[in-house]
């Protein structure tokens, strides 16, 4: 019987590409070149900024990441899970735990970001160094305290899962309240990315209509352009999972089998999520004077046509 699930469960399996084989390199290369470029760069930045905590907290939360990558491109090279089935959830699960605490993180640089501009200050920051200490290290005490345990105790607890062939959870959002909590988080991250985007135009439009020809000369401007950049990777990497999740969840619930296909795209669209490793770049290009003259001229010959 348990050979017999086993290979039911590889049936569902993802099919594996070249193209999540790529696309992982480029994660864990871009990854990788991001996070050694910010630790020059969080030398210089004030410690006491919660923009700079969060930041901070964006780094731990990819370089973790980033070392459960090098399994998942050895899995899809070699076709075979050799590193045991509770390694495996663990590395399954860090990729949904990635991806959740990433979009935590934008959430707070960006309604750090809104305060500024709607309050007129000049940053928000803790009053001192320690209790930023303390704000880090109380998320991370809940996320290790509450949900680290509540992952291992649930996630692919409740089937026959195959040692040799990893990823294949399915069988767990076939419970009702598993499919509430999905469908509960996945319309809280779509209402708050679509909030997140009104605020966001409504500022760059007023910006727009205050400042005209002078826009790109104002450095408020150009932080506005990095909150863009933030509900850009929302948009492109994060809310398509989200809307395909609420399709899989449907076909989960109303089939006995899996659907390659579904499970495929499934693996497709979570693996996209995984891109947003490579948003430190952001803080590294960003401040790039040489590439903000370009634009700025680039802009200016735009106006003279």
């Amino acid at each position: 019987m348990a050979v017999h699930n086993a290979s039911r469960n590889f049936s569902c399996s993802p099919i594996l590409t070249p193209h999540l084989t790529r696309l992982y390199f480029v994660v864990l290369i871009g990854g990788l070149v991001g996070v050694i470029c910010i630790l020059f760069l969080l030398v210089k930045m004030n410690t006491r900024s919660v923009t700079t905590t969060a930041v901070v907290n964006l780094v731990v939360v990819h370089s973790v990441f980033l070392l459960t990558v090098p399994f998942r491109l050895t899995y899809l090279i070699k076709g075979t899970w050799t590193f045991g089935l509770p390694f495996c959830k663990f590395v399954s699960a860090m990729l949904h735990i990635h991806m959740y605490l990433t979009f935590l993180f934008y959430v707070v640089i960006l309604v750090t970001r809104y305060l500024v501009f709607f309050k007129q200050k000049d940053k928000v920051e803790f009053y001192r160094k320690l209790h930023a200490v303390a704000a880090s290290t109380g998320l991370w005490l809940l996320v290790i305290v509450i949900m680290v345990p509540l992952v291992a105790s649930h996630y692919g607890t409740h089937g026959n899962y195959s040692e040799q062939h990893c990823f294949v959870f399915h069988k767990e959002l076939a419970r009702v309240y598993v499919q509430v909590i999905n469908y509960m988080v996945v319309a809280a991250v779509i209402a708050i990315a679509v909030i997140l985007l009104v605020f966001q135009s409504f500022i760059i439009l007023s910006m727009a209509r205050r400042l005209r020809h002078s826009l790109l000369s104002h450095q408020e401007f150009w932080a506005q352009l990095k909150n863009l950049f933030f509900i850009g990777v929302i948009l492109i990497c994060f809310l398509p999972y989200q809307f395909f999740r609420i399709y899989y969840l449907i076909v989960v619930a109303n089939s006995h089998d899996c659907n390659n296909n579904v499970a495929f795209y499934n693996e497709i669209f979570l693996s996209v999520t995984a891109i947003s490793c490579c948003d430190l770049l952001l803080f590294v290009f960003g401040g790039n004077h040489w590439l903000k003259q370009k634009i700025i001229d680039l802009w200016n010959c735009l106006l003279c046509r």
